[in-house]
Parts: C-alpha cells; structure tokens; sequence
C-alpha cells in the first residue's frame, strides 16, 4: 500500500565493473534481492550516475550504451526474479543510446512484480556536460535539453546528473516546476585534499543543503565509488531534508545501501517558514524578462 506523504528512499553506494552492463545488471539484481531478503523498507532506489557501464568510457561509449526501453527491460527482469511482492521504484544512470545520439542519462521507472506491468516514467539526459580537467563529456555525449518535473507515486520529482546541480540554475528551474523531490546521481573524481574532509564532497554537502533550504524540497544524492583510470570514485552520498538538515550521510569509499525516511507534508512546513520559493514566484515574469534580455 502507498502512503502519498511519507516513503523511504534507499541509496545505493554503488561500484560498478567497468564497460560490463551484464555484470553490472547482476549487482543491480543483488540489490534487489537484498531489500527482498532483509525485507528493507524502500520504496525508492537511487543508484549513481552511469552505475550500468562505469563513468570514463570515452569512445567505448557507443559499445555500452542501451536504449531507455532496454534498460527498463532488463531492470523489470531483473527485478521480477527476486518475487517480489510490491512495486519498486528504481533511479539509475547509464549511457544511453537514443535518436541517434549517445547522451549520460538517468531514468526513473516504476518496476512491479510483474515485469509487463513495469513502467518507464522519465528519462534525464544530463544537461551540463564537463570537458575540463579530468573531464572529456562533450567528445563523447551528446547534451540534454531540459529540465523536466514527472509525477511519481511519492510525489513530483525531477533528475539533476553531477555538475547539473552545480549550476544553480538548474535546481531553481526544477523547483518551479514543481519538484518536490530532487534525485542527483553523481560520479565525482576525489579531489581537494587539503584538510580532513574531501574537497569534493564539501562542495556537493554546501550545494545540495543550499539547494534543499533555498527550493524547500528533498534531496536525494546517490554517488559512484570505485577507481578508473588511476581517479577514485569515493562516495559520500547524502539525503537533505527541505529544512536543510542531513538524514543520511553514506561512508566514504564503501559500498553501501542506506535508507532515509522522507515526509512529503514537511515541504509545506518548511515553504511556510521560508517562502524563498514563492517570492521567486511571484517574480517570475519579471526574472523570466530579465533572462531574455541577456544575448545568447
């Protein structure tokens, strides 16, 4: 049974094998057949950006990538195999193939223990490709066009890939849109290691708990681990409250599959208390004249 306002939401620290969707596919299903076994309250699943293949692929992303309808496919298979008694929703990167094109997509789907009953609810194609430093995505992907907002059965949601979120731009336009909660799946090189803390995951820490207070919604941030190529992959994934407060704070570097209770009717308690988001309302036309002002 679903209750509308309240779900929990595990996050799944994930390490995949590189270029190897078949093996990777397999680990997905472990985790399945996990919350089944320890009978774990999770009505969603988050896993990181490109969990199906890895995340520095470069040309081998054409050999990787599968169609939207692929991967719902093989995850609602997947899935069924465990004999499940409830539907599970599932957020989970991959390099997709679609008209054409190779984008680093994220969809969300609704998986049911009959896998023909399965849905496809949206797919994110990142929209903000790094090709700085360590980073090559604009050579190898094609960019995604839109911010979207899709209803879910735990209410309006929207997908923001990695440096996605470190635009502010982008978490404003899903909260106007209506999210109330906010998937951001990452796969973040370690880097910044001046102090005791990982550079990194401060930056993502700072920018999701501002993203959480300033839009009032949930956050709830899945990140790769493991090592590629000499750069490591080290975690720290998270989940943020629309008050700002963290209610879960993953290991660094470890595998993991942790779960947050999330209150749906705390968005509206916390939009009283700080109404941010309805004064950038109320301004929208005008914000929205100023924007087309600026020459592209």
């Amino acid at each position: 049974m679903t209750d509308f306002g309240n779900f929990h939401a595990g996050v799944a620290q994930f390490r995949p094998k590189k270029a190897d969707y078949a093996a990777n596919l397999l680990r997905v299903r472990e985790l399945f057949q996990q919350i089944r076994d320890q009978n774990l309250r999770v009505q969603v699943l988050a896993l990181p950006e490109t969990s199906m293949t890895g995340y520095f692929l470069q040309g081998g992303v054409r050999e990787a990538s599968v169609s939207a309808g692929q991967l719902l496919q093989d995850l609602a298979n997947a899935y069924a195999d465990t004999k499940p008694e409830h539907a599970l929703d599932v957020c989970i990167g991959f390099y997709e193939q679609h008209e054409n094109q190779y984008y680093n997509s994220a969809l969300y789907a609704q998986l049911e223990p009959s896998p023909e009953h399965s849905r496809l609810l949206h797919v994110h194609r990142k929209f903000f490709l790094p090709t700085y430093g360590v980073f090559d995505e604009e050579r190898f992907v094609a960019r995604g066009k839109q911010i979207d907002v899709f209803q879910t059965r735990f209410g309006k949601a929207a997908i923001l890939i990695c440096e996605d979120v470190w635009h502010s731009i982008s978490a404003t336009i899903a909260a106007l849109k209506g999210a109330q909660v906010l998937y951001v799946l990452v796969a973040s090189p370690a880097r910044g290691f001046q102090s005791e803390s990982i550079g990194n995951v401060e930056i993502y820490r700072r920018i999701l708990t501002r993203v959480a207070e300033e839009h009032t919604l949930y956050v709830v941030m899945a990140s790769l681990i493991g090592f590629e190529g000499g750069k490591g992959f080290i975690g720290g994934s998270m989940v943020i409250d629309p008050f700002g407060a963290t209610l879960l704070q993953a290991p660094i570097n470890e595998e993991a599959l942790m779960i947050a209770p999330l209150v749906l009717d705390n968005i509206a308690i916390a939009r009283a208390q700080s109404p941010l988001l309805a004064d950038l309302e109320s301004t929208l036309a005008d914000v929205a004249r100023e924007l087309n002002s600026i020459e592209a």
